[in-house]
């Protein structure tokens, strides 16, 4: 769709001025390097579909020293890391090879294609992560520990994907030029520039779960015994007639101590201060639970409203590889942003990893449009008027007429989702077009493309997809996800040869010794080693 004047009037200045600098080809080429990695959950699972109460196959290594396949809260909960890459392309690539790696260390299970669980068995049918006996595999276990007791297990084998997104040193070299503030370094330059597109991500997450959500329906056993608003679609599977990705609802919540947290994305000092002081806060709740129990078992690491800045549940992180020891805030607050983290995509049941190609670069470009848009600072009404926006996109996303607020004193009337949406995208086009030309390509173009026929049709989002096939086959969701979970263990079953399956195998081994060397090398009682964590 070529530019018009309405789509030019609701740019701001800062945006058609990035355009503009992006127009002049040396610029542009910086956008062939953008970088992207992927972190993708999947629980293992029986060929019937029920959570595995297996351990961490050993073939696969250490869960604790492994640097592509581990586990996040259940020993069953697989997490697959990709290294950065500058490609989508590459990173998708890499994940089907670890998938094929799992499968070929995997003794006959599957691995669970939704973000919402397979059959559970109740609470104590989820198995927590074990990571051995070194100090800081011991704090791993704790930690969940604790959260089991916060918010219960059964809420924390939800899987999805967290996409992690750097721009290159060239960019902000030539975004300087056009925002730079006397004296101001670029370190702070960049981590206010990335503090900006996470406002702006706040602001338009909405449109990735319209476009991505894939969880409008679970199992009862996920909800077995709790309060819900969903209804029956057939004997075992509830849904939301309209909804997107109710992984991104409170379901499954047990307490709600996080839900008047307020942490402020206006600057890395206020990222920290905020954050840190919710990490400070006593609760009632756990003092009283206490750290370890009548036996000395721990419970929990502390007993505050966050046992570390990682309980903090949010769609989007910023973030700085934590080094010599440090805590991810520490190595924020001291080195600034280095990357991005983006938590809210669901895994597509459709898709053999739970995310391709034409994803991976409509991220790329909405990261980047959240870049270059200029981004106010968001105060608690913006705030507050945030969380109802994609509150409602969650439960009622697809639902025809939906209005969200344009909150955010734009000056604009409320407007349809469709129409917002279809906006944003007209307003991204010209941008798409330039990273498609640096890249001697049409990727980014064409996928707005298929985004844009999502919006005008929304019978064609995945979370459409999967209640029209649930309904119209009969099919329960526990059956229909174990289907396209077996279809997709076919699709990658072929063994990895040569010189690859030789570098994955000696992989697993390196980690196996790396853990077990950290393990004969702890010196300090567990409790020492604790308190002295917790006080850095």
């Amino acid at each position: 769709m070529a530019t018009t004047e309405s789509t030019k009037a609701f740019r701001n200045g800062a945006y058609q001025q990035a355009l503009d600098l992006l127009g002049n080809a040396d610029v542009a080429a910086a956008l062939t390097h953008l970088q992207r990695g992927i972190e993708k959950e999947g629980l293992r699972c029986s060929n019937d579909g029920v959570i595995s109460q297996k351990p961490h196959p050993k073939g696969l290594g250490s869960t604790l020293t492994h640097p592509s396949i581990t586990t996040d809260y259940s020993e069953a909960l697989l997490e697959f890391i990709t290294p950065v890459y500058g490609s989508a392309h590459e990173a998708i690539a890499s994940l089907e090879v670890a998938h094929r790696f799992a499968f070929s260390q995997m003794e006959a299970e599957l691995i669970w294609p939704n973000s919402m669980p397979c059959t559970l068995q109740g609470e104590l049918s989820v198995p927590i992560a074990e990571y051995g006996s070194s100090n800081v595999g011991r704090l791993k276990h704790v930690y969940r520990h604790g959260l089991w007791h916060r918010y219960g297990r059964i809420m924390q084998c939800i899987a999805g994907i967290h996409y992690n997104f750097s721009v290159p040193d060239e960019l902000w070299q030539s975004l300087k030029q056009l925002d730079d503030v006397p004296g101001e370094s670029m370190q702070s330059f960049v981590s206010r520039r990335y503090f900006g597109l996470i406002r702006n991500f706040r602001r338009y997450s909405w449109l990735l779960l319209y476009l991505f959500g894939a969880s409008p329906a679970v199992s009862r056993s996920f909800l077995e015994g709790k309060q819900h608003d969903l209804q029956a679609l057939h004997k075992d599977t509830l849904f939301a007639p309209y909804a997107t990705s109710l992984r991104m609802s409170d379901l499954g919540y047990q307490n709600n101590a996080q839900s008047d947290l307020r942490v402020c994305y206006n600057s890395v000092d206020d990222y920290v201060r905020t954050l840190g002081e919710a990490i400070a806060v006593k609760v009632p709740e756990y003092e009283q639970m206490g750290v370890q129990d009548s036996d000395g078992t721990y419970l929990q690491l502390n007993t505050n409203l966050l046992q570390i800045e990682n309980e903090f549940y949010s769609d989007v992180r910023p973030k700085r590889v934590a080094r010599n020891g440090e805590k991810p805030l520490q190595a924020l607050d001291q080195f600034g942003v280095e990357y991005i983290e983006v938590r809210c995509t669901d895994l597509n049941p459709y898709m053999p990893v739970g995310i391709d190609v034409e994803q991976s670069t409509f991220m790329d470009l909405f990261l980047v449009y959240c870049l270059l848009k200029s981004s106010a600072p968001i105060e608690e009404a913006e705030f507050n008027c945030l969380r109802k926006n994609l509150s409602k996109t969650v439960m009622r996303g697809r639902e025809p007429g939906l209005t969200l607020n344009r909150c955010g004193g734009c000056g604009r009337a409320d407007s349809t989702l469709q129409a917002w949406g279809l906006e944003l995208l007209d307003d991204m086009t010209d941008l798409a077009r330039l990273m498609d030309n640096a890249n001697h390509h049409s990727f980014h173009i064409d996928s707005l493309n298929q985004q844009r026929l999502k919006l005008i049709s929304p019978e064609l989002t995945p979370s459409a997809r999967i209640l029209k096939t649930l309904q119209e086959s009969g099919m329960e969701f526990s059956q229909f996800t174990l289907e396209q979970a077996r279809q997709h263990r076919k699709t990658l079953s072929q063994p990895l040869l040569g010189d690859v399956a030789k570098h994955w195998k000696d992989k697993a081994q390196r980690s196996l010794d790396q853990q077990a060397a950290l393990e004969a090398g702890d010196t300090l009682p567990f409790d020492q080693y604790l308190a002295e964590y917790l006080v850095r």
